[in-house]
């Protein structure tokens, strides 16, 4: 159910939300709920096509939009595209900074560029993100809301590499809070549970035991997430800055147990 069940389909009217990562997954649901919400939106990812096939998907709203190939990985590439979203969109009011990579790996068996890479995609592309749109966030006093990831906060198996880069995100949201307060720039978290549709999700054995486990019995969906980034992005969220926002139906509160057991299965059916 998009966000405007909720909210005025005019609230982002005129406003310009940059995704990182957005062509596809939860991002791409965030993207839509913005734009269902009236912003002008821009994409990036690695991919073109696949970029332009979610721009086709955006554009049914009846808004801007500007898909541009980008690593985050590479900063100049991403300035560049925050330039070209600025001249066609105007300047940036929303930074998602979603790009993000994953795999399943025993620490043991992790090499260093395999870390390095998880670490280079979700952390340090942040950052470039982040460091990239500064100038407009400052034009605007726009907001920065990181999708960060329960790996944070609580160790889950075989993801020693996104718990850290995740972690540092989170932490580097909170500095960019304090530090670029001052200029009226908020900087949040969420952070998303277990989604429907995802492809970690659909990998995930014993499925329904695991929604089963979720106090709400029921696993989220893009548009869960994508409410959330509204309501953080909105005026009703003025006054909320260095928050890390869990959106997961409570399954947090039950540890990391299911999730790891699954995780070995899914390892061994891997490893043969």
């Amino acid at each position: 159910m998009l966000v405007t069940q909720y909210f005025a389909k005019d609230l982002f009217k005129g406003k310009t939300v940059f995704v990182t990562g957005g062509g596809s997954g939860i991002n791409l649901g965030v993207a839509k709920n913005f734009a269902a919400l009236g912003a002008n939106v821009a994409i990036c990812g690695r991919t073109q096509e696949k970029l332009d096939a979610a721009a086709a998907e955006l554009r049914v709203f009846g808004t801007k939009i500007c898909a541009v190939s980008a690593d985050v990985r590479d900063s100049a590439a991403l300035e560049a595209a925050f330039e070209k979203s600025r001249a066609e969109l105007g300047a940036m009011d929303v930074l998602v900074c979603g790009a993000a990579g994953n795999f399943l790996a025993r620490a043991e068996k992790l090499s260093a560029n395999g870390f390095k890479a998880v670490v280079d995609i979700d952390l340090i592309g942040s950052f470039n993100a982040t460091r990239g749109a500064f100038e407009q966030l400052k034009e605007t006093r726009g907001t920065i809301l990181y999708v960060s990831a329960g790996m944070a906060y609580m160790p889950h198996a075989f993801q020693v590499h996104v718990g850290a880069a995740k972690a540092g995100i989170d932490m580097m949201m909170k500095n960019i809070a304090l530090e670029w307060g001052q200029y009226g720039i908020r900087a949040n978290s969420i952070v998303p549970g277990p989604i429907e549709g995802t492809e970690g999700m659909k990998r995930l054995p014993k499925q329904d035991e695991f929604v089963k486990a979720i106090p709400l019995q029921r696993m989220g969906s893009v548009d869960d997430i994508g409410q959330v980034a509204a309501f953080l992005a909105s005026p009703l969220a003025a006054y909320i800055s260095g928050c890390v926002v869990v959106c997961d139906g409570g399954q947090n509160l039950l540890g990391s147990a299911l999730f790891n057991m699954g995780a070995e299965q899914m390892l061994r059916g891997q490893e043969g």
